[in-house]
């Protein structure tokens, strides 16, 4: 199974200003990204972006990265143009957007989730890692994973079909809660269709567009994996990765 997979990248971060550039251990992070992205071996890996900086940035370490519009209101509106820039005829059905803030993200994750779309009937494909302290189960920045487990003798129930994803804590009860990794696998078609829908009543209410899937009937399948990525928001979070990955090297 081949697959395109697109990296977004906008350098207006209020929180970490010029954040896909910042130094982690000698590379900019979003050429880490993108190294990590490419060892998956799914296919061409692409920065999609809407910085002149960002593209020279990559091109000098032999990158690939194209310019992208300004005015996107999300990351996944960026690769749905980057995509009909760079395939416009749609020869690639599998596309795989890989966050630009997660330097640190393992390889074998990103395939885990494109390996998801080999069910012809999933249209996304996503991740999710069990919660394990008290914090992130009741943080609203955590995101949670609510599903069905699906039936499959090779996955070992470690997938899941999404029911629906929420910052509170849920579901009730007993039982393990899921933190979801913001990593996405779409089928051609569906990201076409999901871009073209408007913003959802409980994508506005809970913040959350992969709702917007979810509410136009869309199925969102999601792969149980071992452990969460550091994603890079804050400086603090940036020193925390940077000593990550030099403990790592």
């Amino acid at each position: 199974m081949t697959a395109l997979v697109l990296i977004p990248a906008r350098m207006a971060s209020t929180r970490l200003p010029d954040k896909p550039l910042a130094d982690i251990c000698g590379l900019p992070m979003i050429e880490r990204v993108r190294r990590q992205a490419a060892k998956a071996d799914l296919g061409r890996v692409v920065i999609a972006t809407d910085s002149t900086a960002i593209c020279e940035a990559i091109a000098g370490f032999g990158g690939e990265a194209i310019m992208t519009r300004s005015d996107h209101p999300s990351g996944t509106d960026r690769i749905h143009e980057a995509a009909a820039q760079i395939d416009p005829g749609g020869a690639t059905d599998i596309i795989v957007n890989v966050q630009g803030d997660l330097p640190d993200i393992d390889p074998a994750i990103i395939r885990t989730a494109a390996d998801l779309m080999r069910d012809p009937t999933i249209d996304i494909g996503t991740l999710a890692a069990e919660i394990a302290d008290d914090y992130e189960r009741n943080a609203p920045n955590v995101v949670k994973a609510i599903g069905s487990p699906v039936d499959d003798r090779e996955t070992a129930s470690k997938r899941f079909r999404a029911l629906y994803f929420t910052r509170a804590t849920a579901p009730y009860g007993d039982g393990p809660l899921y933190h979801h990794i913001g990593l996405y696998v779409y089928r051609r078609s569906a990201l076409d269709r999901f871009v073209a829908l408007p913003p959802s009543p409980l994508e506005k209410r809970e913040g959350l567009e992969q709702l917007r899937a979810l509410e136009a009937g869309m199925r969102i399948d999601f792969a149980v994996v071992d452990t969460v990525p550091l994603g890079v928001d804050t400086p603090e979070s940036l020193d925390r990765v940077r000593e990550r990955i030099a403990a790592g090297e």
